[in-house]
């Protein structure tokens, strides 16, 4: 998905809600940090998003979610989600990068920190995120050091940080070889 397409359900989800604010969760807040990001790390169809102010709207955002005519239409939808949906680290609000949208109206889309993105990546352990946390890692996206240090202040329980850790350590040793093999 590209960052147009961001750009047209955040329109879209403004026009359904009211809402001038969106929080956006998943792999497509990268575009926030980075816009110019390649095709290939955000391959999602769906912009996970909330409601900035009034998250009880954020359910609205079905008449543009997945199934709906919007995504008949475009090819791509808003996945209405919560704050519940994916575990991140203390603070994560505070670190939230605004996308540089050059056609949404008034409409703000809030990209989570690429750091706080791949915590949260790492959580979940789908092969895809796994693919995705791989990737942020080889093309220095991300800080071994950073996702250690909010690996910390992630509310996990310790095997599960332990596993974590073993997956970030796993993915920038791969993405130092890689980088000797080029």
């Amino acid at each position: 998905m590209k960052k147009r397409h961001v750009e047209h359900v955040l329109r879209a989800a403004g026009k359904i809600t009211g809402e001038k604010r969106f929080i956006i969760v998943g792999s497509q807040a990268l575009p926030g940090k980075f816009p110019d990001v390649p095709d290939e790390i955000v391959m999602s169809v769906e912009v996970d998003l909330i409601a900035g102010k009034n998250a009880d709207r954020t359910g609205w955002l079905n008449g543009i979610g997945q199934d709906s005519p919007f995504h008949e239409t475009y090819g791509y939808y808003a996945d209405p989600v919560d704050e519940s949906t994916a575990t991140l680290p203390k603070g994560w609000k505070g670190r939230l990068v605004n996308l540089h949208a050059s056609d949404t109206g008034e409409i703000i889309g809030e990209c989570l920190e690429p750091h706080d993105l791949a915590i949260s990546k790492y959580v979940a352990r789908r092969e895809k995120d796994l693919q995705f946390t791989r990737e942020l890692a080889r093309r220095g996206y991300t800080r071994r050091e950073r996702l250690l240090e909010l690996l910390q202040a992630t509310a996990v329980a310790e095997e599960v940080k332990a596993r974590i850790e073993a997956d970030i350590t796993a993915d920038f040793r791969a993405a130092k070889t890689a980088r000797r093999t080029r």
